[in-house]
């Protein structure tokens, strides 16, 4: 374990730099946006531009990395994320600010995917679900520490967010140290195919299904969670805990939700997830019209981002239950394409439920969990349950890259590596 971590370590520190400066970036913008009045549709539209420019980031990042080496691609996409940090601190204007939310997605995708194939390569197959679950541990303490980071500047008001903004992009710009000093270079990614989604449905309804809606919920929660705080008039603090909540229930329930869906009929764990994330909804909706109950809010949306956290990658396992060892990688990037729409799609439907209120947000999010829910009973009657020893393991894979799926220990790890034809000063 120590040479696993030793090995990828300065791979993992550039990841967390990123996930740093982007879960500050995450935070800033609507609470910025809240104080400048921007109604929550406007709001919903410019947050959504993230994923949006994720998408447009997962079909082209290949290409562009595979055109001019792994260091070069990654040094381009930090620098125009770190760029795109910075014109959202000169100018408050929201078309402009949408387009640079949509470069940070796109950049965001060029750099998971770097930085994932490194990983792979420099991970033996006995020890792939180890670097993963490091990965996907840095991740999520990363980006929770990026949300509390706001706090060091709660004067938010008087200068704009200025002394954050810079923060954020100094954060951003730290990623590429560790990274660009590895000496291994990364895979061919040409091997990496994405399945179709007619395919992914095809083998597993309700895995494709269940991905696609743990985008709507997910990414409604995490562009929308901090308008709905600055609504009900969290304080910056309050804020900043409230929306880094999720991110810790995330983290501390998918080991007990992936064992029970290991051990049991995995639709039925994925049926009591999604009626658990419809009580939680509820709770934070009737919450908006209480006072007094900060303590309750936080800890009803640590336990609705941790009820979220786990439905993407148990749908996965699901899927891979019915899916080839050898198609495993393919179906994790079509399963990821699926999950990017739905998060692009949830912020934007979202923010016209919160025309009625801030509860408006998890009335959503409840209304895509209950249907969830109900296709999920439906899915069990039409295909009998797989015994528990014959289904896949559960794994937390993180939705960030197509790459991501080749460290997963349950996939064929990928049957090509080698130096691209660089520079030997450029690996």
């Amino acid at each position: 374990m120590v040479n696993a971590l030793r090995s990828v370590f300065s791979l993992l520190l550039g990841a967390g730099f990123m996930a740093l400066g982007v879960g500050l970036l995450g935070l800033l913008l609507p609470i910025r946006m809240g104080q400048e009045g921007v109604a929550p549709q406007i709001a919903g539209y410019v947050m959504s531009a993230y994923y949006a420019g994720f998408v447009a980031g997962s079909f082209m990042a290949q290409r562009i990395i595979g055109r001019v080496g792994h260091i070069r691609a990654f040094a381009a996409f930090a620098a125009v994320l770190t760029a795109s940090v910075m014109v959202h601190a000169l100018v408050f204007n929201i078309p402009v600010w949408g387009l640079m939310r949509a470069a940070v997605g796109f950049c965001m995708a060029g750099l998971y995917a770097v930085i994932e194939s490194w990983l792979n390569v420099r991970s033996p197959n006995e020890l792939r679900g180890r670097v993963l679950s490091m990965y996907t541990l840095t991740i999520y303490i990363a980006s929770g520490i990026g949300q509390l980071a706001i706090n060091i500047d709660p004067n938010i008001h008087q200068n704009a967010g200025l002394q954050l903004f810079c923060l954020g992009a100094l954060l951003t710009s730290l990623s590429l140290v560790p990274v660009v000093m590895t000496r291994v270079a990364g895979p061919e990614l040409g091997n990496i195919k994405t399945m179709s989604l007619a395919g992914l449905y095809k083998a597993s309804p309700l895995g494709t299904v269940a991905t696609a809606g743990a985008g709507l919920m997910s990414g409604s929660l995490y562009a929308l969670g901090a308008v709905y705080g600055t609504q009900i008039e969290l304080s910056i603090f309050e804020n900043s805990v409230f929306m880094g909540a999720p991110i810790i229930g995330g983290f501390l329930l998918q080991w007990p939700i992936g064992r029970l869906s290991d051990k049991f009929d995995r639709r039925t764990v994925l049926f009591g997830v999604l009626m658990a994330t419809v009580g939680a909804a509820v709770l934070l909706g009737a919450f908006a019209f209480a006072e007094g109950n900060f303590l309750l809010l936080a800890t009803a949306n640590l336990l609705l981002g941790g009820f979220l956290a786990t439905i993407y990658p148990t749908a996965v396992a699901h899927a891979f239950d019915y899916i080839d060892r050898s198609q495993m990688v393919a179906a994790n990037s079509g399963m990821l394409l699926a999950w990017a729409v739905g998060a692009t799609a949830g912020p934007l439907i979202a923010s016209s439920f919160m025309a009625i209120g801030p509860a408006g947000l998890f009335v959503f999010i409840a209304s895509v969990a209950v249907t969830l829910a109900v296709y999920t009973r439906w899915r069990m009657s039409r295909r009998a349950a797989k015994p528990a020893d014959e289904q896949s393991k559960f794994v937390p894979v993180p939705s960030t890259s197509a790459i991501a799926g080749a460290l997963d220990p349950r996939a064929d790890p990928l049957p090509e590596f080698y130096y691209e034809d660089e520079d030997p000063g450029d690996r």
